[in-house]
């Protein structure tokens, strides 16, 4: 470098053209110690470019496993929630039900809601909300009298934002373990968001009887759903299940902002 020359020229100079003993020792005691620093401030100043530039590239790989990771996620949850839909809209097909029109309707719109407002990483609290109340109306028309649903879903303070279909697959597995071979099939669901808080509850009736046959296809909601929240929420959030006295019951708390 231009540096490295200049030095190297200044101190060819002073031990052959302005008097070799004084320039040597004033060399030693003055140049040389500069020109150390300059060499070892230079190779420390590469070294942590270097790194900087080392970090930035792992951390953007790891970024984009991440969002590869969510997108993969993601997707195992749309087809599972279409499948139970669709064996629903069968079973109501076969009954030549008359809320199969208004069905189809409400799927038509949780169709719209997954396929063109769940691109972003996250949305509205109140757009996920109403996913979630249009499954359940879905579901109730499924069931009738068979099961009791009680819903309680408090007003949303403020604008917050959520992953999308984060909440369904709880609801999900509430359905399918806490309907079928069991007396008096209660849901409960409860969702109040206060405070930059979610806090959300769902809790159903099962059977270990009816477990043992549903157990080979179930799964895969709230597996997932706990894999996402680890990613997304990290120490953010707590998820507790609980499964005693005929009641199985998850509580899910996020902080929101």
């Amino acid at each position: 470098s231009l540096l490295f020359v200049w030095l190297a020229d200044r101190f060819m100079f002073a031990l052959f053209i302005e008097g070799f003993e004084y320039k040597v020792r004033n060399f030693l005691f003055f140049n040389l110690p500069v020109f150390i620093f300059i060499i070892l401030a230079s190779t420390a100043f590469r070294t942590i470019r270097d790194r900087i530039i080392e970090d930035s590239e792992k951390q953007e790989k790891q970024n984009e496993n991440l969002k590869t990771e969510l997108s993969f996620l993601r997707s195992q949850v749309s087809p599972h929630f279409m499948f139970n839909i669709l064996n629903n809209m069968v079973a109501l097909a076969r009954k030549k039900s008359d809320i199969l029109e208004p069905s189809l309707i409400k799927l038509s719109s949780l169709l719209r809601y997954m396929l063109y407002e769940t691109d972003e990483d996250k949305v509205l609290l109140d757009k996920e909300v109403e996913y979630l109340q249009s499954y359940i109306d879905l579901q109730q028309q499924r069931f009738g009298k068979n099961i009791t649903i009680n819903v309680s879903i408090h007003e949303v303070e403020g604008p917050y934002y959520i992953e999308p279909m984060l909440l369904i697959p709880f609801v999900e597995n509430a359905f399918k373990h806490g309907t079928g071979m069991i007396e008096q099939a209660m849901i409960n669901i409860d969702l109040k968001a206060a405070d930059n808080m979610l806090y959300f509850t769902v809790q159903n009736k099962f059977s270990n009887l009816a477990d043992e046959v549903k157990d080979k296809a179930s799964g895969i909601g709230l597996n997932n759903v706990e894999r996402r929240l680890k990613l997304l929420y990290k120490s953010n959030h707590r998820l507790l299940v609980d499964k005693s006295n005929g009641y199985f019951t998850v509580t899910l708390e996020i902080q929101l902002a």
